[in-house]
């Protein structure tokens, strides 16, 4: 209930904030750019041919009489503690609005490059209010474009986008393949039951979240191409899944080691890993799912783009890293507690596998965040997208087999030594 409510609120929050694509539609307003020094408009990054920068606009002699501008910058460092005059004297590039639509190329650079655009005109750095802008704001539409293949500017994607939509196609691809050959003996071990029956159905819940995230992501990537704008809704429904998966699993993993570890202070063997919901882990596991959620929500407020994780650099998304550091350092405690004090050999193996499995779902963010630092701007993003969405897809296979190999065994073995009457002991056996 609690982590389906606060995915909930993370969903409708992200699809009242979020911001268009590279196809940006919009209005040019005289008093924004005024306030502002420069009305920002969008941010895309170029590959190093030729890029393409394309603008429709409406009400074309008001923008003339406002002697209306698109400002093109490569780099904005350093803007804050600039004059307005002297931020304008910084473009690279300088459009007039003077006409319905206007081609522009972009000059060709060594390597990917963040291009930004701002809207100014007449009125944007004066100092008083002597001659007051017209009222009419301006409609537009610019559109943004890379060169494709063929070295024409008809691709949508930035060069931080290209090649995700093809890799979230080898990923349903490989998602189809996996469920044709797991599909059949997956289902018979949750139809079975067992003594793990709720965590195979936690984990099978996951998994199915993480592949139709992916199928929503394939498919607003694929309208993205045609019309650079995509289709909002299915990358709003992509992050949702996301985050669900997300805090069901943190849900899962802390009940588990908290309840494993209250059993054994009470001594109760009769059902060996069960996942035992007492009061106590259910409320530190709702608590961390509740401190998760706020963070996912206070990020949305930061960074409203579609990526369903982001390379943090707001302050929320820092304090995010942070938390799952420190999940990843809880569960490593108590697993190392538990297995310090645990005699079977068997068990022992499990808990260790587990500790990996945990870590690399929380850790695996975290690390990738600080390993994208080592490349250039435009990589970062999707080595921390691609990264994270197949290490967790690992994560949450290798506790798939740890708990399908190990469940059966332990449950037969339990019922041998403590429910049935008939069991050897090893004194027995040395009759024979």
């Amino acid at each position: 209930m609690y982590t389906f409510a606060t995915a909930t609120v993370t969903f409708l929050l992200q699809c009242v904030f979020f911001v268009n694509g590279k196809t940006v539609s919009g209005v040019f307003r005289s008093d924004l750019a005024r306030e502002t020094n420069g009305q920002y408009i969008t941010k895309f990054f170029y590959q190093a041919g030729d890029g393409l920068m394309v603008y429709r606009l409406e009400n074309v002699p008001v923008a003339i009489q406002k002697e209306a501008k698109l400002l093109m910058f490569n780099d904005v460092q350093g803007f804050d503690n600039l004059s307005c005059l002297d931020r304008l004297s910084h473009a690279q590039l300088s459009i007039s609005l003077s006409a319905e639509q206007h081609n522009q190329t972009v000059p060709q650079q060594v390597y990917p490059q963040a291009w930004h655009i701002l809207y100014v005109d007449r009125y944007t750095c004066q100092e008083s209010d002597t001659q007051a802008a017209p009222s009419e704001d301006l409609n537009f539409q610019i559109i943004l474009m890379n060169p494709d293949s063929a070295g024409n500017p008809l691709d949508h994607f930035s060069a931080e986008e290209a090649g995700l939509h093809s890799f979230y196609f080898l990923l349903i691809l490989a998602y189809f393949i996996a469920s044709c050959i797991y599909m059949q003996p997956l289902w018979q071990a949750l139809y079975k039951g067992g003594p793990m029956h709720t965590v195979l159905k936690v984990l099978t819940i996951a998994l199915l979240l993480q592949g139709v995230s992916v199928l929503f992501n394939y498919i607003h990537m694929a309208s993205y191409a045609r019309d650079g704008v995509g289709t909002p809704l299915m990358g709003s429904l992509a992050e949702f899944c996301d985050m669900v998966a997300q805090v069901q699993m943190l849900y899962m993993l802390l009940s588990l080691c908290m309840g494993w570890t209250l059993s054994r202070s009470k001594k109760t063997q009769t059902k060996p890993l069960q996942w035992d919901s007492s009061p106590k882990s259910t409320s530190l596991a709702i608590g961390a799912v509740v401190t998760q959620g706020i963070l996912l929500i206070w990020e949305q407020f930061e960074d409203t783009e579609h990526h369903s994780f982001h390379w943090q650099r707001s302050v929320p998304g820092l304090l995010l890293m942070l938390f799952r550091v420190a999940l990843a350092v809880l569960l490593a405690s108590v697993l190392y507690y538990i297995t310090s004090a645990e005699r079977s050999a068997l068990k022992r193996d499990f808990y260790l596998h587990f500790a990996k499995g945990c870590c690399l779902w929380f850790l695996c963010h975290p690390a990738l965040v600080l390993f994208s630092g080592i490349f250039n701007e435009h990589q970062q993003e999707k080595v921390v997208a691609i990264g994270v969405i197949l290490c967790q897809s690992i994560a949450v296979i290798v506790l798939y087999q740890l708990f399908l190999s190990r469940s059966l065994y332990w449950e037969v073995s339990s019922l041998s030594s403590v429910t049935l009457p008939f069991s050897m002991s090893r004194t027995q056996r040395g009759r024979f």
